[in-house]
């Protein structure tokens, strides 16, 4: 041990444990062995750690060496870890210091500080906007404070010389940190808290150094891989008390000076170094804890970290490769190499799994990847296993926080169909009921006003919508247990609830305060039931009163910002809760159970010193595993040296200094790595490709974890027939439809199944959520005018037509009371196709015969000589033209696709041509009757082609097409009268209707995929 330049006589020890040690079992056995095993006398000293993850692992070690006996434990204290709150340490000194800001205070100033100078500069931003900036201005200060670096005196230096303009507008801005926000806490006589929790650990070093404790009250620091400034003064004050002791975790001492000496920041072991350099501790004077513990066993094979440290080594050291003594034995070590993040969580989740088959083996997965842990968590519920998630969860995931952003999104959407049915189908949504009653409310309103063409904005929309709804109000669902309210009364009361939001200005700001109490007071009264109170339920357990706590803050601090609009509000709860963790309990995925007290999840954080029966390595890809090396927003890597940040590298070395000390830390670990992320290639990580290319090199590698093989077993067990054959329903001949509409018949050609859906298990296809006016809508509006304009002129010609078409168009557009965005668009169109319509009419009216024009005329054909008894076929008529020979011309409009002439001649579109039929037969009321003539489709788009005319057929021709068609419908009506023939989906590849709204219930994809592949 060697003592650095001008630091206090180091009279401390500094132990090492090995990697292939248990590190708190170690300490726990170290302490009770200095203290005689004594009950009492172990209770004194103290024992500081670098999280608090560490000091419970170290307490329950303590529990395991004692085995339950009664123990006083040492004062363990957690210090130096960037999520850890301020530390009391220093006693008296910290009446001395001011409080530590309030962070959501500090982030409410310095959003507006954001704003403010952004106006200065011509960027003028919203709060949710400013809030992300304020948290990486604080994550700059915490950054400096932590390296103990001014930048008040260093930032307005940064970017002289040759740097891009930019960077000197960056560090004009940055003048909040250097100037305005000093004297901000200078004035409110408070500090920042990284800044107050150094000024403490640096007290209480001082302190320690003036008045060391007496002798026999032993102070240990352990676990530290890495420090801080502040942390190294506490370290160095720990040696120079009489009975300090430093002990480290895995200190490659194997490593030549030479390289140890310059080893660089992403090095796994570069951390450790800087840190013993600036305690002016040198390798060779430390002791060699490496003697098991009692009743422990190692937590790896003691060759694995000379193997990782081998594998690691820096660029410059690599020539040690070629040792014929090099450590290449990796027993115990394994990869799992999956193809995507789906397939790496049910993967890990399986070898989670499988230790649990082992009475008393503790296994845990470590990754940095928040998705992935949330993935896996979610992959073990399917067998029952909730995992400890010790990372926590994230508060913009819980339940309430999504209630309380999607109310915000409906307010601020209008109360549009998907934003208002988020809400009332939340779980917490009761209005007053019960939640079952507002659910079935929900559905209720859903079917008679939500679905199809989004209603208009706001309860007045809904209202209106509701007084077009046919329907009836109750509907089948009046009798069920959780039965519907009243539809107008279930109205009132979302009134009510979402009236303190409703009752503020959409577009015009108001105080950030006000919106938050209104969104408060909204979501309370909508989770109250007839029971329980809605703050009750909104607030309740870990999560609900962390939510709640941090809501209240936001309430308490919010008004020094300026006033926001109502749609702010939501990126603004998302930037406030960004980052933030709850350690709760709550069931995954609606299951509820008791956490596993075998399975864990941890982060990089929570997972050091820590020990498993096997651990899983997840998420080992580049940008992930390690991070990506971000300078930040604020300064380039030149300018962060320049000011004296650390390098980002020195992440790097920190991430790989957690990969290996995990990778030693069970005797079976799995490395794995997913091949896709978010649907695009990953780079593996940097550490896994180099023990790949080190034991390829000696002609070993990684063996492959089986996992994979399980996998695939799992979702496709043997001897299950995969995938399902097609439907073949055969219901009985009484129940099959003895009348069907001339559109339904080419459906019963395209798709029978379709048919059997509709007509004999009545269901009907829901409209879509907001449904877009789409050809339909458009359709019924050219219908309307056509009808409309024929029925008050059907012989006669007014000499100004065509401008008189145009405006009855006009009227039926007006009078569909479209968005004014889609009449605008549809108007024109409309326009060109009246002014078509107009030009064709008189040209077929000046060339031929008077005629007589009816429209929508309705008739039906009857067709007796059937198996199953008579069938009628019903149809209406777009138009009919009566000519004065007795001929008629059938016509039928499109404002679609024009069908092929081959498609009517085969008879896939036989729509018009079996309306020709029921003419022929007398199926029309008077005066329709005679010999059809012409059959004709106009296609009316009114785009740059207004139209589109096809002549079917004429004369013979036309006369063998109607009674062709005319069997063809016979035939096809007998062949469903036996009850041997089913109602096929798709039966004719190739002739699939366009729009197939049963193919989910008839899981076409599924069995026509399965066709195509045998097909093939």
């Amino acid at each position: 041990m060697t003592e650095s330049r001008g630091a206090p006589c180091l009279r401390g020890r500094v132990a090492v444990v090995p990697p292939h040690v248990p590190f708190v079992d170690q300490i726990a056995a170290r302490w009770l062995d200095q203290a005689g095993h004594d009950p009492r006398e172990c209770g004194t000293g103290l024992i500081l750690l670098p999280s608090r993850r560490a000091a419970r692992a170290l307490t329950e070690a303590f529990m395991r060496q004692v085995d339950g006996r009664p123990l006083l434990l040492p004062r363990i204290a957690p210090i130096a870890a960037l999520d850890e709150a301020s530390l009391a340490l220093s006693g008296q000194n910290a009446l001395d210091l001011p409080p530590a800001v309030d962070p959501v205070r500090r982030l409410a100033t310095l959003s507006l500080l954001v704003m403010q100078a952004g106006k200065a500069f011509g960027d003028v931003q919203g709060v949710d906007q400013a809030w992300p900036l304020a948290r990486a201005l604080a994550d700059l200060m915490d950054e400096a404070e932590w390296a103990e670096c001014d930048l008040r005196t260093r930032l307005p230096h940064a970017a002289e010389g040759d740097f891009a303009q930019h960077w000197h507008q960056t560090l004009r801005f940055l003048s909040i940190v250097t100037s305005v926000w000093p004297a901000w806490l200078a004035e409110q006589g408070v500090m920042n808290p990284v800044a107050r929790q150094t000024a403490l650990l640096h007290a209480q070093a001082a302190r320690w150094e003036r008045e060391p404790p007496a002798p026999g009250t032993p102070i240990w620091a352990v676990g530290f891989a890495d420090a801080v400034p502040s942390t190294i003064a506490m370290l160095r004050a720990v040696l120079s008390v009489p009975d300090g002791l430093l002990v480290l975790p895995g200190v490659d001492t194997t490593c030549a000076q030479a390289v140890w000496e310059h080893l660089p920041p992403d090095h796994p072991q570069a951390g450790t170094a800087r840190m013993l350099a600036e305690l002016g501790i040198a390798r060779d004077g430390m002791e060699q804890w490496d003697s098991l513990p009692p009743g422990s066993t190692a937590t790896s094979p003691a060759a694995r970290a000379g193997l990782l440290a081998r594998a690691l080594l820096p660029a410059h050291a690599l020539e040690q490769w070629r040792a014929p003594d090099a450590p290449v034995a990796a027993d115990g070590l394994s990869v799992l190499r999956s193809a995507d993040q789906q397939e790496e969580a049910a993967a890990i989740a399986m070898v989670l799994r499988q230790v649990l088959e082992q009475p008393g083996r503790r296994a845990a997965l470590v990754t940095p990847d928040r998705a992935l842990a949330g993935r896996v968590a979610t992959e073990l519920v399917r067998w029952g296993v909730i995992a400890d998630d010790s990372a926590g969860e994230s508060l913009l995931t819980i339940p309430q926080t999504a209630f309380l952003r999607l109310i915000v999104q409906a307010v601020d959407g209008g109360l549009s169909p998907v934003a208002l049915l988020s809400v009332i189908k939340h779980p917490l949504a009761a209005c007053g009921l019960s939640p079952g009653n507002c659910r079935a409310s929900a559905r209720q309103l859903e079917r008679l006003v939500l679905r199809g063409p989004a209603p208009p904005p706001g309860i007045a929309g809904l209202r209106r919508a509701l007084a077009r709804a046919a329907d009836d109000p109750h509907g089948a669902l009046a009798d069920a247990p959780d039965a519907p309210e009243e539809i107008n009364a279930f109205l009132n009361r979302l009134e009510a609830a979402f009236g303190p939001l409703l009752a503020l200005p959409v577009s015009t700001p108001v105080p950030v305060p006000t919106l938050l109490a209104a969104l408060i007071e909204v979501a309370q009264d909508l989770a109250t039931t007839g029971s329980a109170d809605g703050a009750e339920r909104l607030w309740a357990g870990e999560e609900g009163n962390a939510l709640g706590q941090h809501m209240s803050a936001m309430l308490a601090w919010c008004d020094v910002l300026p006033d926001a609009r109502l749609g702010t509000l939501d990126g603004l709860l998302a930037s406030s809760l960004a980052g933030m963790t709850v350690q709760g309990r709550r069931a995954v995925r609606g299951r509820a159970g008791a956490v596993h007290p075998r399975v864990f999840i941890w982060g990089l954080l929570e997972a050091r010193l820590q020990t498993a029966d096997t651990i899983v390595l997840g998420g080992l890809v580049e940008t992930v595993w390690p991070p990506a090396t971000d300078p930040g927003p604020w300064m380039s890597r030149p300018m962060r040296t320049r000011v004296g940040l650390p390098a980002p590298e020195w992440v790097i070395g920190q991430a790989a200094h957690d990969f290996v000390s995990c990778a030693c830390a069970a005797p079976r670990v799995v490395l794995s790595v997913a091949g896709r992320r978010q649907g695009a290639p990953t780079v593996p990580a940097r550490w896994l490709v180099r023990l790949d290319a080190y034991l390829a090199g000696h002609g070993h590698g990684l063996p492959a974890h089986p996992a994979l093989r399980w996998l695939e077993g799992l979702d496709r067990p043997a001897g299950v027939p995969m995938p399902v054959a097609p439907p073949r329903p055969r219901p009985a001949v009484g129940l099959r439809p003895r009348s069907l509409s001339v559109t339904e018949i080419e459906t019963w050609m395209r798709d029978p199944y379709a048919i059997y859906a509709r007509r004999i298990l009545k269901l009907n296809r829901l409209a879509d959520l907001e449904e877009l006016a789409d050809a339909a809508d458009y359709g019924q509006i050219v219908h309307a005018a056509l009808d409309r304009w024929f029925r008050a002129h059907p012989a006669d010609w007014p000499a100004d037509g065509a401008v008189r078409m145009q405006a009855v168009f006009a009227d039926v557009l007006r009078e569909a009371g479209l968005r004014p965005a889609l009449a605008a668009w549809w108007a024109p169109r409309l326009e060109r196709i009246a002014t078509w319509c107009a030009r064709t009419e008189q040209a077929r009216r000046a060339t031929g015969a008077p005629c007589t024009v009816l429209t929508e005329q309705g008739g039906t054909m009857r067709l007796d000589d059937l198996p199953g008894g008579a069938f009628t076929l019903r149809g209406r008529a777009d138009r009919i033209d009566l000519h004065g020979d007795g001929a008629l011309s059938l016509f039928d409009y499109k404002t679609g696709t024009l069908p092929a002439r081959r498609s009517v001649i085969e008879g896939w579109q036989s729509q018009l041509v079996l309306e020709a039929a029921m003419i022929e037969s007398g199926g029309f009321p008077p005066p329709v009757a005679g010999r059809v003539a012409e059959l004709v489709y106009w296609r009316l788009t009114g785009g740059h082609v207004p139209a589109q005319v096809l002549d079917v057929a004429r004369g013979t021709e036309l006369s063998d097409l109607i009674a062709h068609c005319r069997q063809g419908l016979h035939d096809l009506v007998a062949a469903y009268d036996s009850p041997e023939q089913p109602y096929l989906s798709h039966p004719w590849p190739g002739e699939e209707p366009r729009f197939a709204d049963y193919a989910h219930l008839a899981r076409v994809a599924e069995w026509s995929a399965a066709r195509e592949e045998t097909a093939g």
